[in-house]
């Protein structure tokens, strides 16, 4: 009995579970994906809102638009950023980075497309070099037209014939025969009075028109003239077998979304883009010319109404290239045995820059070329936005048991961003400071204007170099590391990235291999400078002692620039500035002797200026010379921290104690773990043994 009773409760238990698992299904929105309804409902429908019936460009570039964009300004460029690439929606798996301008081109070919300016008799070719998001991008636009079909605002509609029984010899005793190629309902209105029926029907609204071209499919059309025989001519009955269906675009049930990937040349077959012949239908039917026993179910046929996508597009058969030219300057597709078929939808491919060049070479791929519109993608220029990617694989979050040390994978994005940089021809220039100009920093004695002139000098800029997936296989080399390190740093990721040179499949060039480890020289010099600066500021990072420094620095000023006299905290005598500290101090951001008096005026004005204002000066808001105490400050305690101590013998525990606290500075306030604290203090502490650092 106890058996049974535990046996209800569970089964009790489970149901409840059911239950409310099946309460969080939204009935509401899965009868509005699956709406049905009459031809006449469907008008209705189109009465309310004409953009029911948009064409495929139009669909696409609406979607892009639906997520809203930004405007921001780089360099005197007005930039647009989609705000759809962020792929916010699936928190930002598939975002994309530091190519706002590349992005906004193929926008706004799609948005020409959609106006019918002509691109949307072209194809979209994407391209770049490897690993730079061209299939990510054409991946994020075929998810986001299958979302978007899912949204009242992206709402589309195909229909399906529903037969009698007296005239289901139509349809080998079939009572629904689909449409198979998912078309536009209104496609059903005769192409001679269409557009005459649209101005009717009162369908164009707001200054919108629905552009409805072309017949209907080879099987579709076929029931549509025998049932207008059967009907004598009378189009109104014919409708009348009509059921309008709501269309969700799946790339995995082949609705709306084709892609085409080229295979060996032996096994490649045109019907795979055009749909087959069905040889078990034919039995039924009686012939293989009849349009009811073919397949509309190539990637061309499948990706009417959404995009069909091309992988390695210029590795395809000259044979599927014929196809290709139909479907983008008529629109038609030719299916075997039957008359040319008209498609919508967008054709986007991309390649990579061998095969580009190879098709530049080719005289009789000129047909195509004059049928491409080109986006290059390149590699990111752009630090910041280099950084992103990484940041977004390697967190906290993603890299669970190990420590990724501050500055790693800026110091990895700043040499994949390197390699891809032009030399500057004309400016004094190194490539890093080139790199820093790119990401917004500035430089003395160059200007926006600078910047441009560097990117239009620069042809081929990005379009060369090391991928990001290089970087983040090196990065992943060393996360699985079997060395028993807890955490990364840069230095280990330098190395990685070095070592993996050697072997690197895409490196063909000698010289080029030669020049990507002379710039890892370069981004190790610069990882120097950065943690001789925070080890730096670390250890003068006494708020008290500054504000003290400071405030002595400033009494001093006053009285040199209104010729007064200091009084001697110690001494209470009055004496002239202490030319010595305010020197010490000057000197440390480089104000030259003959510039001093203009700097320490300026110093004043800024007091002066914020008393006005009735605000106190405080030294944090004045960058430069904040920087300059820090850096007094730092070669006033530097000798007595000891802090090589650490890489000596000798162990002294005040020493420790204080290498201690600049320890923790160095954990609170940029973001170090234990670990990679100790060794980036040893590390500068190398520096300091060397001699290296003389406090600036």
């Amino acid at each position: 009995m106890l058996v049974l009773l535990h046996s209800n409760q569970l089964e009790t238990n489970m149901a409840q579970l059911v239950d409310r698992i099946a309460a969080l299904q939204d009935y509401k929105k899965y009868e509005d994906l699956h709406w049905s309804g009459s031809f006449e409902d469907y008008l209705e429908l189109v009465r309310k809102n004409p953009r029911i019936a948009r064409t495929a460009h139009e669909r696409l570039y609406d979607m892009i638009i639906s997520y809203g964009s930004e405007e921001y300004v780089d360099n005197k460029k007005k930039v647009t950023h989609y705000c759809f690439f962020d792929d916010e929606t699936h928190g930002g798996r598939d975002a994309i980075f530091g190519l706002d301008i590349p992005l906004m081109r193929l926008v706004a070919v799609l948005k020409a497309a959609a106006m019918r300016f002509g691109t949307e008799k072209r194809i979209l070719l994407l391209h770049g070099p490897v690993g730079s998001a061209k299939s990510t991008i054409v991946r994020l636009l075929k998810q986001g037209m299958e979302e978007y079909s899912r949204t009242p605002e992206g709402a589309l509609f195909t229909y399906e014939w529903v037969i009698p029984e007296n005239l289901r010899y139509l349809t080998a005793g079939n009572e629904i025969f689909d449409s198979a190629m998912h078309e536009e309902p209104l496609k059903l209105i005769p192409p001679d009075w269409r557009e005459a029926a649209i101005t009717e029907l009162g369908l164009e609204r707001d200054g919108y028109r629905p552009h409805i071209r072309g017949e209907l499919n080879p099987a579709c059309r076929y029931i549509f003239d025998e049932l207008l025989k059967h009907y004598k001519g009378d189009w109104g009955q014919v409708v009348k077998h009509i059921r309008v269906k709501r269309l969700l675009i799946s790339e995995q049930n082949r609705v709306g979304i084709g892609t085409f990937q080229p295979k060996d040349e032996k096994n490649q077959d045109s019907t795979e883009l055009t749909g087959e012949i069905n040889y078990r239908r034919i039995a039924e039917y009686g012939s293989d010319s009849d349009p009811r026993a073919f397949n509309f179910d190539g990637e061309f046929n499948v990706a009417n109404r959404g995009i069909i996508e091309f992988v390695e597009i210029l590795k395809l058969d000259v044979a599927f290239l014929y196809d290709l030219l139909g479907a983008t300057q008529e629109q038609k597709i030719k299916p075997k045995k039957f008359a040319q078929t008209d498609i919508d939808e967008v054709i986007i491919g991309h390649t990579n820059e061998a095969e580009y060049q190879r098709l530049l070479e080719n005289r009789f791929m000129e047909a195509l070329r004059d049928r491409t519109v080109k986006i290059d993608i390149p590699y990111i220029t752009k630090l910041s936005e280099e950084i992103k990617i990484y940041t977004k694989d390697y967190n906290p979050k993603k890299v669970r048991g190990r420590f990724i040390a501050p500055h790693t994978l800026e110091m990895a994005a700043m040499w994949a961003c390197l390699t891809r940089l032009e030399e500057p021809k004309k400016h004094q220039l190194s490539l890093l400071q080139k790199l820093k100009l790119y990401d917004g920093k500035t430089l003395p004695g160059f200007t926006q204007d600078t910047v441009k002139e560097l990117r239009k000098e620069a042809s081929r800029e990005g379009m060369d170099g090391i991928s990001a997936r290089y970087v983040q296989d090196k990065i992943a080399n060393c996360l699985v590391s079997d060395r028993g390190q807890m955490s990364i740093n840069p230095f280990m990721v330098m190395n990685e990235l070095d070592s993996g040179l050697r072997s690197h499949s895409l490196i063909t060039n000698e010289d080029d291999r030669k020049r990507y480890t002379e710039l890892l020289a370069v981004v190790k010099q610069e990882y120097e400078d950065i943690v001789k600066n925070e080890v730096q500021r670390a250890i003068s990072a006494d708020d008290e002692a500054i504000a003290r420094l400071c405030g002595n620095y400033i009494d001093n000023v006053k009285a040199y620039t209104q010729r007064e006299k200091v009084k001697n905290p110690y001494t209470g005598q009055d004496e002239e500035p202490d030319e010595r500290l305010m020197r010490s101090i000057e000197t440390k951001i480089d104000i030259p002797e003959s510039r001093k008096d203009d700097f320490r005026r300026e110093i004043m004005n800024y007091i002066g200026a914020l008393a006005i204002e009735g605000k106190q000066f405080d030294f944090r808001t004045n960058e430069r010379l904040y920087k300059a105490l820090e850096l007094k400050l730092f070669e006033d305690q530097k000798d007595s921290i000891k802090l090589t101590s650490l890489v000596s013998n000798v162990v002294d525990k005040e020493a420790q104690e204080k290498i201690e606290v600049v320890k923790q500075r160095l954990i609170r306030n940029y973001g170090y773990d234990e670990i990679s604290a100790t060794d980036v203090l040893t590390y500068v502490a190398s520096i300091f043994a060397r001699g290296e650092i003389k406090g600036d």
